[in-house]
């Protein structure tokens, strides 16, 4: 591999590893945080939430510019670092490259799902404007499904251990955790991050299930 090339990859693994946090890690705290509202019931979520958020001024050049984009790069690159072949989970038998490997899968995964949820979500609602409307029905209809509610459920762990994961990661890539110890301490903090998200996720999908659906917010 010529100089140039490998500087190339070089920066793109740099950008990869940074668009993954913000803004594409930084937006699904926030969509977490966003779903988990779903508790509060139909009228708070359709209204407060989804209402809110369509009512932004410029609101698709900002999904466009800071969540498709970013996200469409980090997707294809990261499926360009799959192809390298770099993960070798049975050649090399310890806990990082595990854990690498595991990266890539939950990857592929994600863009599964993501098919799956905008597919559900977005496309559906331009097809259907009802579903805008209503998109609390709309999920709360679908989550009553036990096949898309398992779907639903494995996409945000998966998603969540990606992010926490990749958190991991790029503190030892952009060098702030350069000793042992300080990757071992900020990975049980990376791994608590994980299971708070990964609980506001849950308490956001059975929010859809439980709350009320026409009555008033409590």
């Amino acid at each position: 591999m010529s100089a140039s090339i490998a500087n190339r990859h070089f920066v793109l693994r740099r950008v990869h590893s940074l668009v993954a946090l913000v803004p594409v890690g930084a937006f699904l705290v926030f969509h977490l945080w966003e779903n988990s509202q779903s508790r509060l019931g139909a009228e708070h979520f359709n209204q407060q939430v989804v209402g809110a958020l369509q009512g932004l001024n410029y609101l698709p050049i900002i999904e466009i510019v800071f969540i498709a984009l970013p996200l469409l790069f980090h997707a294809g690159y990261g499926l360009v670092i799959i192809g390298s072949g770099r993960a070798e989970p049975l050649r090399y038998d310890y806990v990082r490259n595990r854990f690498y490997w595991l990266q890539r899968l939950s990857g592929i995964g994600l863009i599964l799902f993501l098919l799956l949820h905008v597919g559900l979500t977005r496309i559906a609602g331009l097809v259907d404007p009802s579903i805008r409307a209503d998109l609390f029905g709309h999920m709360q209809a679908a989550l009553s499904q036990p096949m898309l509610f398992s779907l639903y459920l494995v996409g945000l762990l998966l998603a969540v251990f990606h992010l926490a994961n990749g958190l991991s990661t790029a503190a030892i890539v952009w060098g702030l955790t350069t000793s042992f110890d300080a990757q071992r301490r900020f990975g049980w903090f990376c791994a608590g991050f994980g299971l708070l998200l990964a609980a506001l996720g849950v308490h956001g999908l059975i929010g859809f299930l439980t709350a009320p659906g026409l009555e008033a917010v409590l």
